[in-house]
């Protein structure tokens, strides 16, 4: 909104409605929260029931019917945390994919406003083109006309037409480049890359600069931090878990069965027979694999210490990069203003001096003037 163009800003909105792209991420978002409920669940009891029936005989054999009925339950008690840590994990997970789906909405948000700005400047760039092409033809009657007068050489009339040619080749290809600017912004928007989109004559402006003394902790929003941060937070958990998992476990166990000749006995309580067990485990050996795999989580922790701090310092990089930037484009735009009004008041001079047969004119002197301005 800070570009004051409505015109983007209805663009973004409908980029972020219905890009494809965006659409994906979301649904990838909703399948990260599922997990979240699969990580907290080793921490819940785990309950199963089963019937079931049966029936024997033979030629010479009586037949029997049989019924079943059974209900099992066990749990692990989190003794150590483990359980808890590797939960913790999973929600640090689902946190990191809601920092990257915000991302990607920024993204294509930054993304949008880019292809749009891209689109203004392609179709400037034609109009352009255009006027360069009509300011050849123009050029070329007068050529024409001082050669005939025998004040310019007939070398001066190919230039004017190579100049021509030359301007009609780059209208083409500007008008590709509009093209190709207006199906990357139909992508974005889910549309079919038609080239049709409207676009605008004016570039959108803006006027506010970063103000100074900002404090640091504002990088803290951004949302490729905050990803990191979590995934970095999971790490840790996760290292913290396989530590934990060389640790003796508890699981405690029980049921209730029945099997009855007579289905109403097998669904009767008064038949039903219970069992309740406690064990305690402990892995001896196992070549050594609970051990490595505890150190592997150690190290991967520690790599996503540095990968932190890389994607910190990559964010300072862009801050101070877009600061330096900010600053050097409007000084460039300055001598770049003061640049086009010379280059313009050049070209119609030596025109006019060519116009006028004043002594020493040269069209090459010409033709240098209309590139600057055109260029």
């Amino acid at each position: 909104r800070e570009f004051g163009d409505s015109r983007m800003t209805s663009l973004v909105n409908e980029a972020l409605e219905h890009n494809l792209d965006l659409k994906a991420a979301g649904y990838r978002l909703k399948a990260a929260k599922e997990g979240t409920i699969i990580g907290g669940a080793a921490r819940k009891p785990t309950v199963g029931a089963s019937t079931g029936y049966r029936r024997s005989g033979g030629e010479n054999v009586s037949s029997s019917e049989s019924y079943s009925l059974s209900l099992n339950a066990s749990w692990e008690p989190d003794l150590w945390g483990r359980l808890r840590n590797i939960d913790l994990a999973t929600r640090a997970d689902y946190a990191a994919t809601v920092a990257d789906y915000r991302s990607a909405r920024l993204s294509l948000a930054a993304n949008t406003a880019r292809s749009w700005c891209n689109l203004v400047t392609a179709e400037r760039q034609l109009a352009l083109a255009e006027r360069t092409v009509v300011s050849y033809q123009k050029a070329l009657p007068v050529v024409e006309r001082r050669y005939r007068a025998q004040t310019l050489r007939a070398v001066d009339v190919q230039f004017a037409l190579n100049n021509i040619a030359s301007a009609e080749r780059t209208l083409r290809a500007r008008k590709l480049s509009r093209d190709d600017a207006a199906r990357s912004l139909e992508v974005l928007l889910g549309r079919y890359p038609s080239a049709t989109i409207a676009s605008s004559s004016t570039l959108p402006t803006l006027s506010k600069t970063v103000p100074a003394g900002l404090p640091s902790e504002l990088l803290n929003r951004r949302a490729d931090l905050q990803a990191a941060r979590a995934d970095l937070f999971a790490s840790a958990q996760r290292a913290e878990s396989a530590r934990k998992d060389l640790l003796p476990s508890l699981n405690l166990s029980g049921g209730l069965s029945n099997g009855e000749s007579d289905i109403r006995r097998a669904f009767d309580p008064n038949f039903l027979v219970y069992s309740v067990a406690a064990s305690l485990a402990q892995t001896v050996y196992r070549g050594g694999a609970p051990s490595a795999q505890a150190r592997a989580a150690l190290e991967r922790n520690r790599a996503q210490i540095n990968s932190y701090a890389s994607t910190a310092l990559f964010a300072f990089r862009e801050v101070e990069s877009a600061i330096g930037a900010d600053h050097s484009l409007r000084e460039q735009e300055t001598f770049l203003e003061t640049e086009v009004e010379q280059s313009n008041r050049s070209e119609k001079r030596a025109l006019n001096d060519i116009t006028l047969g004043i002594e020493g004119a040269s069209f090459l002197e010409y033709l240098e003037a209309q590139r600057r301005a055109e260029n």
